[in-house]
């Protein structure tokens, strides 16, 4: 038995297809399955069916998978304490991180991380937050960015800021007159939302204590896929919608007066970076938590915690 075999069978079980776990192990399919079929003969125990499309583990494969994934992690922590012991500052990051926060955060801080640490590989990729704790978990991806609390044990969260919600109001609404607002002046009839899917649709539904039901107003039918859209809904077709504070700091001076905040507390959602528990590179994830921090406008790192929405 060998850390590389334990590494293929963690491998199909992840992404479920010899082939496509040959590609992320950067071997030949005809490899690794046979260094998987070498360790099933050692072991004397099937791991994986392979009548099975997409394959699957066998029950005793499920328990020896397990385990390779405790001794896969442990070896790799010992790698990761000579490094963090010699000051190193190198690897690969992969990321996941959700739409609404992707294109307000990423262009402020990605050049500068880039420059001050070159050693260091960081990929990005947008998807919504149950994507990115599955992939989390079966450890596709390193960490992600996204929109706490979790209920979730297996899943470790480092809240990074608190984004206040705000209200985006056309001239035509009856909000408009308003210098703050309530979460009561938001007419849901003429209320513009993100698709299903995304966790801040959720989270202007609890905001604004909506329940759609099915046959609702026919307004509902519309489901915008980017925030950058909601803003065109209003300004083109009327009504109002909510978005997120790094949304409207980079904003044209007719959009800034469309702006209304919410009365005190103030609504916002927690933005955290979160890594699987058994998660080794922290010495990484503490750099690139310290540095999203430094890219923050100082405004958002002043806002306080005290009234979250939940997802």
């Amino acid at each position: 038995m060998t850390i590389t075999q334990l590494e293929y069978i963690i491998a199909v079980d992840t992404y479920r297809h010899f082939a496509k776990a040959a590609e992320h192990c950067y071997v030949t399919q005809p490899t690794l399955s046979m260094q998987i079929q070498k360790l099933e003969d050692d072991l004397g125990s099937k791991i994986f069916d392979r009548s099975k499309q997409p394959v699957i583990p066998t029950e005793m494969g499920e328990e020896i998978i397990a385990q390779a994934r405790i001794v896969v992690h442990e070896t790799r922590m010992i790698y990761q304490l000579i490094k963090d012991k010699q000051g190193l500052m190198q690897g690969e990051l992969k990321i996941g991180i959700i739409p609404t926060l992707a294109p307000y955060l990423l262009p402020t801080f990605l050049h500068p991380f880039l420059a001050k640490y070159p050693d260091v590989k960081i990929k990005f990729k947008e998807m919504n937050k149950d994507v990115i704790i599955e992939q989390l978990k079966s450890g596709r991806i390193d960490a992600g960015l996204l929109v706490t609390p979790l209920q979730d044990s297996s899943i470790m969260d480092y809240p990074l800021f608190y984004e206040e919600l705000l209200a985006f109001v056309s001239k035509d609404n009856t909000a408009y007159t308003k210098t703050y607002v309530l979460p009561a002046d938001i007419d849901v009839k003429e209320l513009w939302l993100l698709e299903e899917g995304q966790c801040f649709r959720n989270q202007v539904l609890n905001l604004c204590e909506i329940k759609i039901l099915p046959n609702q107003d026919s307004h509902f039918e519309y489901e915008a896929g980017t925030i950058e859209t909601l803003k065109k809904m209003v300004e083109i077709n009327k009504g109002v919608t909510i978005l997120p504070e790094l949304a409207t700091l980079d904003i044209s001076l007719k959009q800034q007066n469309m702006v209304r905040h919410f009365k005190a507390p103030v609504p916002v959602r927690e933005v955290s970076l979160v890594t699987h528990r058994n998660f080794v590179k922290k010495k990484l994830v503490d750099v690139l938590k310290q540095e999203l921090l430094i890219s923050l406008p100082k405004k958002i790192t002043l806002n306080k915690k005290n009234n979250i929405i939940k997802t």
